[in-house]
């Protein structure tokens, strides 16, 4: 499927938030991308991946900062609110240091298993998560029928790719999500 149709489906099913999750693309290509992106899903919001100065010069919403990327802090103190910022964590720690430093979201896990990103945290480490003061989304192995459950250990909502992928079910997946999690 070609990408604009992609973002179709996405639009269509009233996804809230996307991630150009495209760690070996080229800037430029980065940079095109992200424009298409924006101007075919004008009511999500759009964050680009690592990048704070493409995902500003494409238009996007925010950046979503790997674990060992670009300190929150500094970004923060360079593009103030205007750029929402994001991190991966995988431990508690890491979401307190997120908190403190400025971040607007967290996705954190794996809380389930799911292939090769190790054992996973569990949903006690979860609601651990999300008892420090900045949002957390749940990452890891979240399918449609553990949304209620991320939901009651405290996550704001749910980050994943397989949990999208399924274009017949996405409006379903959609509308599973803001039950959950409103």
């Amino acid at each position: 499927m070609s990408l604009p149709a992609w973002a179709a489906a996405l639009a269509a099913a009233g996804v809230p938030a996307v991630q150009l999750r495209e760690k070996d693309l080229g800037d430029r290509a980065c940079f095109e991308m992200l424009r298409l992106l924006r101007a075919a899903l004008p009511a999500s919001r759009l964050f680009a991946n690592g990048r704070a100065d493409i995902a500003v010069a494409a238009g996007a919403d925010g950046v979503h900062l790997p674990a060992d990327g670009v300190p929150t802090a500094a970004l923060r103190a360079r593009f103030g609110r205007e750029l929402l910022l994001g991190r991966s964590t995988h431990t508690v720690d890491e979401v307190e240091r997120e908190a403190a430093s400025g971040a607007d979201y967290v996705t954190f896990g794996p809380v389930f298993a799911t292939p090769g990103k190790g054992a996973p945290v569990g949903l006690g480490a979860l609601a651990d998560a999300a008892s420090h003061g900045v949002p957390v989304l749940a990452l890891g192995g979240v399918g449609l029928a553990e949304l209620p459950r991320v939901a009651a250990a405290g996550a704001a909502g749910a980050a994943g790719i397989r949990l999208f992928q399924d274009l017949e079910r996405l409006s379903d997946v959609v509308a599973a999500a803001r039950v959950a999690f409103t």
